[in-house]
């Protein structure tokens, strides 16, 4: 069988997608179903909250994982990595392949043939949607419950302590609020918070991020979580916009042959704007999400502001994934990653050196 013939890693993610309620018995057993995902402790670090790892069990993103402790996440191919194999893509496929019952000696043709129709589950899916349309608004109300202005609050004192000083941008991000005392479910208590919008590419509000935050030490800084930093709404494709560069038009108004960076983390956005306000600057909230982003056509350059964590074979999978992706839709896209292992844009601006 030629490269060319070969089932795709996509089409292995689809196929284990397709039978992700045995997947799931398989990978992470003893979950519960809540508003159509899998709700589980993490299968590979039984001491973590048990709602931190969740699985999609219908809709268009069924398959789909994400493991809000680490902010990691991925498809039904990634899960399979991320649970056996420590993120490396390579024996995963062997192993979806085996599980599967695909025999490499079987043509594509006649695996993509034989592939069962999709199971009817549309009132489970109706049912998700209707979870994440109240999620939606909940997390739209929550963000407009917040303060518009940072200044003076713990938020700006949390960012002035990871060395971003709005003040150098000019003005603040209009994404970023601050809420005072916003109710977290791990701890059952309210702390202060930074919140920020997550929109999609048409300018809708379709999640909220939170960074919850308590002063230790005489500082403010990520609260004493397993996870400090949330998002509440289904956010893949999303992101939340910290910059737009030298244009200063919304996204959606890009002019043709703008350019953007995209970052994993809000502190690792701020840092690309502050040391390069030319960029329009892109927050993905996870690792998964970078590749994902809906962009206008008008973007004709992407920037991956990567974190220099290339010892981890998912992350790698994911930031070539990625870069394939963008390069897909015409883009030319350039990967920024630290010199320093293990650092992040932010650190570079701390003057973390290797």
């Amino acid at each position: 069988m030629s490269s060319a013939e070969r089932l795709t890693p996509h089409e292995i993610s689809s196929m284990l997608a397709g039978r992700i309620r045995d997947l799931v018995d398989r990978l992470a057993p003893g979950g519960t179903v809540i508003g159509g995902e899998w709700v589980v402790r993490n299968p590979t670090r039984h001491d973590r909250n048990p709602g931190s790892f969740r699985i999609h069990l219908v809709g268009p993103e069924k398959g789909m994982w994400f493991e809000f402790a680490s902010r990691e996440g991925g498809d039904a191919l990634g899960l399979v990595a991320y649970v056996l194999y420590g993120g490396d893509v390579g024996p995963a496929i062997k192993w979806a392949k085996s599980w599967l019952g695909i025999s490499d000696a079987t043509p594509p043709e006649q695996v993509r043939a034989a592939m069962p129709p999709p199971v009817d589950d549309a009132a489970a899916e109706a049912e998700a949607a209707r979870r994440r349309e109240w999620k939606r608004k909940l997390a739209v109300r929550l963000y407009l419950d917040a303060q518009e202005r940072l200044a003076g609050t713990p938020a700006a004192e949390y960012l002035a302590g990871r060395g971003i000083d709005l003040a150098q941008l000019g003005r603040q991000p209009r994404a970023l609020r601050f809420h005072p005392g916003l109710h977290n479910e791990e701890s059952q208590a309210a702390w202060p918070a930074l919140v920020a919008a997550i929109n999609d590419g048409e300018g809708q509000h379709i999640a909220t991020h939170r960074i919850w935050l308590a002063r230790i030490d005489g500082r403010w800084k990520k609260a004493p979580l397993q996870q400090p930093k949330m998002a509440l709404g289904a956010f893949t494709g999303g992101f939340i916009s910290l910059w737009r560069g030298a244009s200063g038009k919304p996204l959606r108004e890009a002019p043709e042959g703008d350019a953007v960076a995209i970052a994993e983390g809000i502190e690792t956005a701020l840092s690309v704007a502050i040391a390069c306000p030319e960029l329009r600057v892109l927050c993905a909230v996870a690792s998964f999400n970078m590749g994902r982003l809906a962009l206008p056509a008008t973007i004709r350059r992407v920037i991956l502001a990567a974190d220099n964590d290339l010892d981890n074979a998912m992350v790698e999978a994911k930031l070539a994934a990625a870069v394939a992706h963008y390069q897909s839709e015409g883009r030319d896209v350039h990967v920024a990653m630290p010199p320093v292992p293990g650092a992040d844009w932010n650190d570079i601006l701390q003057g973390v050196e290797g």
